[in-house]
């Protein structure tokens, strides 16, 4: 079949909007009708050139929503009309990853799916020349269809609004996820999150669904301050407006009569920037702290601190999806904010076409937008 996709041609290029072919589903495959996609800041990242894993051409796009059109031979669990979300992280649930149950990263299809390519080492995606097209993080939500391992697909409810959830594919699974999954964070927790972008909001209201008691917020962009209070905020820091440094500044607001150390008893990075991710672990308390990265920094970045900080009981944690395991977890997150317990959206602020998925690209650039997202 043919079907309609924005195509990353070359690294630093902008998207072009052509037909492609695509072919059906094949064993354990599923073909779905992407119905809205958010434009995410790891799908920048490839497209500008950055990305060491980056491949060209590609089908980028990993945070959409969809309906089931088609199932390939061996699929089991979903049937055509099946609302869905596709999942970067699948979920096997058969991997010694899965049966561990102490990680939600599967191994079953990661060697494939980092190659660009289906779990038989294809692509199903190619130009009308017949040029093949890799698939992107086993998504390829840049494309009107497309075509998904069965492992890598959520079933969500029928009533869920496409345009909405589809953010729950990555910026909202990953916030949240950080806070409940990741961090545990606990009722009256103090906490500190570092970036106030699409991600920092997510963890602020994962901070609030926890019921965390002080939430600190830090950015050099002060228009991030109305944003975070919407979200559960309450207390905002611009580290260019302190003196002093950010970390000392914030185990200065953490004290208390009781509690002279101070310091935060969690902390999350959602910056990608390594100065950040140390300010964001040495600010936390002694003895607990726990600081959660989850920002992607550049190929070859390193972290450091000195080992004291970590002798004196603070913990360094990463995360990826928010530590969420997809098929199980995705659809108990749309539940929740199908009943009213987490926002999505004031965090969508830009709704576009296909047509005009270079100027969500634009927003993401000027600071404009929170998630902007493609309506097909």
């Amino acid at each position: 079949m043919r079907t309609r996709a924005a195509v990353a041609v070359a690294a630093g290029k902008p998207l072009e909007i052509m037909e492609v072919n695509l072919e059906g589903p094949k064993f354990g495959e599923v073909l779905v009708e992407i119905k809205a996609t958010g434009i995410c800041h790891t799908d920048e990242f490839t497209l500008s050139g950055a990305d060491p894993e980056g491949l060209f051409p590609a089908i980028l796009g990993h945070e959409g929503a969809g309906v089931v059109v088609e199932c390939g031979p061996g699929v089991t669990t979903l049937k055509p009309g099946d609302h869905v979300i596709p999942l970067y992280t699948p979920e096997c649930r058969e991997c010694p990853s899965c049966l561990s149950q102490k990680t939600n990263l599967c191994t079953s299809i990661r060697a494939t799916q980092g190659q660009g390519m289906m779990p038989d080492g294809t692509s199903r995606f190619s130009m009308l020349d017949g040029t093949p097209i890799h698939h992107y993080m086993g998504c390829s939500t840049f494309a009107q269809h497309t075509v998904v391992p069965e492992i890598a697909l959520a079933k969500i409810r029928d009533d869920a609004p496409f345009d909405k959830v589809c953010y729950i594919g990555c910026g909202v699974t990953t916030g949240i996820g950080a806070v409940i999954n990741t961090a545990k964070v606990e009722i009256g927790a103090k906490a500190v999150v570092f970036g106030l972008g699409g991600i920092g909001l997510n963890v602020i209201q994962g901070l609030k669904l926890a019921g965390a008691d002080m939430i600190i917020g830090v950015d050099l962009n002060n228009d991030k301050k109305e944003w975070g209070e919407r979200f559960g905020m309450t207390h905002f820091v611009n580290p260019k407006e302190i003196e002093g440094s950010v970390v000392q500044h914030i185990v200065n607001m953490t004290k208390t009569p009781a509690d002279q150390i101070g310091g935060a008893d969690y902390s999350f990075d959602c910056t990608g920037n390594v100065k950040v991710m140390r300010d964001a672990l040495e600010c936390t308390h002694r003895g607990w702290g726990v600081s959660v990265v989850i920002g992607v920094a550049p190929a070859g970045a390193e972290i450091s601190t000195r080992p004291f900080q970590l002798v004196t009981g603070r913990q360094w944690k990463g995360t990826a999806f928010g530590g969420a395991r997809g098929r199980t977890d995705v659809p108990k997150i749309v539940d929740w904010y199908m009943d009213g317990k987490i926002q999505i959206d004031p965090m969508i602020t830009h709704t576009l076409s296909l047509e005009d998925i270079n100027k969500g690209f634009d927003l993401m650039h000027e600071g404009k937008s929170i998630r902007a997202v493609v309506v097909y």
